[in-house]
């Protein structure tokens, strides 16, 4: 067959190996993916690019015990690219997985060439390109480590026949550059070396045209005590020289990059590892059988073959001992027949396929040292090149017979079933639920199956069902400590507190033991130390528990003394003991540990805040930010930090800092607020509105938003637009005494409302009965209903609560005066005393005196109702709207609803009541709002004026803390201590990823 015709069959095989993932596309990231990628900070812009080849593949030091030790820098590299171009959207890295198979299929294809006829390359090629046990391996992100390790193999393979095709010559260059490729390969992923032992069977068999018959004669030969050499070239002896000196090179700088150990897997990971002798032998050989009917048959594919996936063989009466034999007699029967053949051909074609699949699956085997897993479908990528070759040279010997159209037919059958399983099997990848579940179709011992599929479903707030798969992972698999903690922190979700502490102590009581009087040594796996933490953390909820929760982070940082998670846990903690320098120094501890952790800046930051070190404060903030520019809680904090500092050159690097955030999420409604405050420092009043609209539309009971709204709107003269938001905070807040107070003001002033301002002022005294403004705006209220001789009694009161108020003498004065000059008929003998502000206004029968003829905008009537009479039925100020003891909130949804349906006819008929709203700035300064009111009892209207409710507050906007104040200080000061969240993760997630349980086990004295 010519070149283009070859070209041909290449583009076919390119473009079914595309076509046959193209869904995979729109899959996410899942398992795996979640620690090499997404929480892995090798791949951000800002981390060194030095730590890349420091780190292992999940971005774990290789020095640190917890460290997997797979090292593949050049596979992170291209992760770290991937990120730098579209940061975290799973397509790109997909789209990159796709080519690279594509590309793995050419080189494939040009391989087979070198052994196989036209056909049988191609059938070859065709069904390594759409076989479904490689699906874990292109559709998984991380299978990118396959992939990529498996291209530059079979470019080391293809490099290296080329330097063997010249006899007379060693091909120097073409074999540096093989050995590159090699080098390339085992950087990618560990397998890539075993390039260099089928590049030795390339070198015996085929260029030296060493027959397997000879190498068994020769063996036979030398154990009868005779002599027979074979015959090498000069040439080929130096390559082979070459490949043992590089081989035994990488395995010794591999080592050195282990820190010369292996790791060490839990139980749960690889059960067989920990079994004796001969249970250990007897189920790794039954795991090749298993591989092998995989690629045969991979009908019944799974994500996680770990825990009690395949039960351990513990006898030779197994039934299973038989798939052992049977795989091991099929190779042994193709090695014979590969020693026995006349055919020449076929013996290389054997013994190469053999080479290929064999090979690259030992170390993943456990026959030479445990790995952390059972079964990986990903691993067989690069051993099934030799069983497709195998297949593909097999069909050709059928097709040659009798049997053509059969053979066809059962080939165009088996590449049908082939593609069809492998596109179907990409939507298992769509997301961790999906991927998880079918698993779980496959496999029901699996406690990592149950447990991942809890964790699918917890991320997405569903914590019930979550739980009920939780608890199957128990039920499966009744030792296993993650699940437990799993368990815990699903009741902990679903406040059910003290299940949630059972269960963790379940967790706990399943570790090791100490042993009284005994000196010995045990593991525990890294993930399993959370029960502490997560213990410690549901404890620390009630603050008469935290000296416990203090004692369990300190056992478990005695258990590891790395253990970081404990450190930033037990600090937050001694903040909350107000032992802030014990907390400073655990930190600077973790520090010793984990100098790049960005949340231990972050915390740092925290506690110089809480000592009232606002500069070192800031600067550990700005650390954090430099090891992780997108850290959150940094950006947020720092920046009102920057605000609070009050210059405006910190406020343009805020402002930054805030709309970095908003780009990274739109909804969070905190930024939104945030820089409202800092339109409000640079007098923009429209943005600082349209920021604060933003905030209360993402958040409706958001307190600070909604009040510092509705003052912008009244300072703004907008006093109509500002009562739907104080309606909304007061229902949401009942105890926001500066919204009532604002709201009492616009019910009196604008509204015409006296029962609803009263209402506010009452709930306010029910609250703090000793608050000067609401008690004086009550007083004001009486005024304003003509009941002078309570309004004297309520001002009385006031003065001896305030009697350095000169405001109050001087309206006490006022009111004396008012009474003396009205006939003794028509004063009022009520008393004022505390039953006062436990009833309603309509209890007390109050509405019998106001007038219901005068307009809102009218200046006859005392209490300047007009035909406000029903307002009460559309603001929240009425009795049946408002709290009547409180215990009630005050009003409903729909009275906000109906603020903003009567807001039209308040404008067009209340412009005279909209008066500004006065300024104050400090609390020492009388602050009046000027009404355009006439006095029923004749008074003059400078003394009309001089009643108007109280606002002790200005025009400032603070902090979520303290909303409005104008006093910036103590803003930061209750930010420091109420506004920040301290980077402690709450709780730990136990066994969520396969990351999760492949830390190597702690060894504990």
């Amino acid at each position: 067959m010519g070149v283009p015709a070859r070209g041909a069959l290449a583009a076919i095989v390119a473009i079914s190996a595309f076509a046959v993932y193209l869904n995979s596309l729109n899959c996410g990231f899942v398992f795996d993916d979640i620690s090499a990628i997404k929480d892995n900070r090798d791949l951000r812009p800002h981390t060194p690019l030095k730590n890349v080849f420091y780190n292992d593949f999940w971005g774990t030091p290789m020095h640190k015990e917890q460290s997997h030790k797979s090292y593949r820098p050049l596979c992170v590299l291209t992760f770290r690219w991937n990120y730098l171009i579209h940061q975290l959207d799973p397509m790109g890295y997909h789209l990159l997985n796709v080519i690279l198979h594509v590309g793995v299929c050419l080189l494939y294809f040009r391989t087979c060439l070198m052994f196989l006829s036209d056909s049988a390359t191609f059938v070859s090629s065709l069904l390594f390109a759409v076989h479904p046990i490689h699906t874990e391996a292109v559709t998984g992100v991380v299978g990118r480590a396959e992939t990529l390790s498996s291209l530059f193999y079979l470019a080391a393979l293809i490099m290296y026949t080329k330097c063997c095709r010249s006899r007379r010559s060693t091909g120097w260059k073409s074999l540096i550059l093989s050995m590159s490729f090699v080098f390339t390969a085992m950087l990618c992923k560990e397998q890539g070396i075993t390039a260099t032992a089928v590049c030795v069977f390339y070198e015996i068999f085929v260029v030296q045209k060493v027959r397997a018959m000879d190498i068994f004669l020769t063996l036979k030969a030398a154990f009868g005590g005779k002599k027979i050499s074979l015959t090498w070239s000069s040439e080929g002896t130096k390559r082979l020289t070459v490949l043992t000196l590089v081989t035994f090179s990488l395995l010794i700088l591999r080592l050195h990059v282990m820190g010369s150990k292996l790791p060490v897997f839990t139980r749960f990971d690889n059960p067989a590892s920990v079994a004796p002798t001969p249970i250990r032998q007897l189920t790794y050989n039954y795991l090749a059988a298993v591989n092998l009917r995989l690629l045969f048959l991979p009908s019944d594919l799974c994500c996680d073959w770990t825990m009690g996936t395949i039960p351990l063989i513990e006898s030779f009466t197994d039934l299973r001992n038989l798939a052992t034999i049977a795989t091991h007699t099929t190779i042994l029967g193709l090695l014979i027949t590969a020693i026995l053949t006349p055919n020449r051909q076929t013996s290389i074609i054997l013994i190469m396929s053999l080479a290929m699949m064999i090979l690259p699956f030992l170390p993943a085997s456990n026959l030479f040292f445990p790995v952390g897993f059972v079964i990986a479908e990903r691993v067989l990528y690069a051993p099934s090149m030799g069983f497709c070759m195998l297949i593909g040279y097999g069909w050709s010997i059928l097709c040659d017979k009798k049997f053509k159209k059969l053979t066809l037919f059962l080939l165009i059958t088996l590449l049908a079933a082939h593609t069809t399983k492998t596109f179907i099997r990409n939507y298992d990848w769509l997301d961790e639920y999906s991927i998880f579940m079918s698993g779980l179709k496959v496999n029901d011992r699996n406690a990592k199956l149950f447990n991942n599929v809890g964790h699918a479903l917890e991320s997405q707030g569903k914590f019930k069902e979550a739980l009920n798969f939780f608890n199957m992972a128990v039920q499966v698999q009744g030792d296993d400590i993650g699940a437990h903690i799993n368990v815990g922190r699903t009741y902990n979700h679903l406040k059910m507190f003290k299940e949630a502490e059972d269960a963790y102590l379940k967790a706990k009581s399943l570790l090791p033991k100490a042993k009284p009087g005994e000196s010995y040594q045990a593991r525990i796996a890294p993930n399993h130390l959370n029960v502490f933490v997560n213990l410690a953390n549901l404890i620390a909820k009630n603050a008469t528990r935290l000296e416990e929760a203090d004692l369990l982070y300190r056992q478990a940082i005695s258990m590891r003394a790395d253990y970081t998670q404990a450190y930033i846990n037990r600090g937050d903690v001694l903040i909350k003991l107000n032992r802030t320098k014990e907390a400073q120094e655990v930190y600077e501890r973790a520090l010793f540990y984990d100098s790049n952790n960005p949340d231990i800046y972050y915390n740092l930051g925290v506690v110089f805040l809480e000592q009232g070190k606002a500069s070192q404060a800031l600067a550990y903030l700005d650390k954090a930010l430099e090891f992780d520019p997108e850290h959150e809680q940094a950006l947020l904090n720092s920046a009102i930090l920057l605000q609070e500092l009050g210059r405006a050159e910190l406020r343009k690097v805020a402002r930054e800092r805030l709309l970095k955030l908003l780009r990274k999420d739109s909804n969070n409604e905190r930024v939104h607020f945030n820089l409202g405050m800092l339109a409000m420092d640079d007098h923009d009043s429209g943005s600082a509105e349209r920021w604060f609209r933003n905030a209360v539309a993402l958040k409706e009971d958001f307190r600070s938003a909604l009040f510092n709204l509705a003052l912008l709107l009244a300072d703004e003269q907008r006093p109509l637009e500002a009562a739907p938001f104080l309606n909304q905070l007061v229902r949401f807040h009942p105890d926001h005494v500066k919204g009532l107070i604002l709201l009492g003001d616009i019910y009196i002033n604008n509204i015409k409302d006296l029962d609803a301002a009263e209402n506010c002022y009452r709930r306010i005294l029910q609250l703090d009965p000793t608050n000067i403004q609401g008690l004086h705006n009550l007083c004001v209220v009486m005024v304003e209903r003509g009941k002078l001789g309570l309004a004297a009694q309520c001002l009385e009161r006031a003065a001896a609560l305030a009697p350095h108020q000169d405001y109050v003498h001087r309206h006490l004065a006022i009111v004396k005066a008012r009474i003396s000059r009205l006939p003794p008929e028509q004063r009022d003998t009520e008393m004022f005393d505390d039953f006062f502000w436990q009833t309603s206004p309509k209890e007390r029968s109050f509405m019998g005196d106001i007038s219901s003829s005068s307009s809102v905008g009218s200046t006859s009537g005392a209490s300047g109702l007009g035909n406000m009479e029903n307002s009460g039925s559309q603001f929240l100020g009425k009795t049946d709207s408002v709290f009547s003891n409180h215990h009630n909130h005050i009003g409903h949804k729909k009275s906000t609803n109906s603020i903003s349906n009567h807001i039209a006819h308040l404008k067009s008929s209340s412009k005279s009541a909209r008066v500004p709203l006065s300024e104050m700035k400090t609390e020492a300064k009388d602050t009046h709002v000027s009404r355009d009111r006439s006095s029923t009892t004749g008074a003059s209207s400078n003394e009309q004026q001089e009643f108007s409710p109280r606002r002790v507050f200005g025009k400032g906007v603070s902090s979520d803390a303290t909303e409005l104040t104008i006093d910036r200080e103590r803003a930061a000061k209750i930010i420091n201590s109420e506004k920040f969240d301290r980077a402690t993760p709450a709780f730990s997630t136990g066994e969520k990823h396969a990351g999760a349980t492949r830390q190597k086990d702690t060894a504990l004295s």
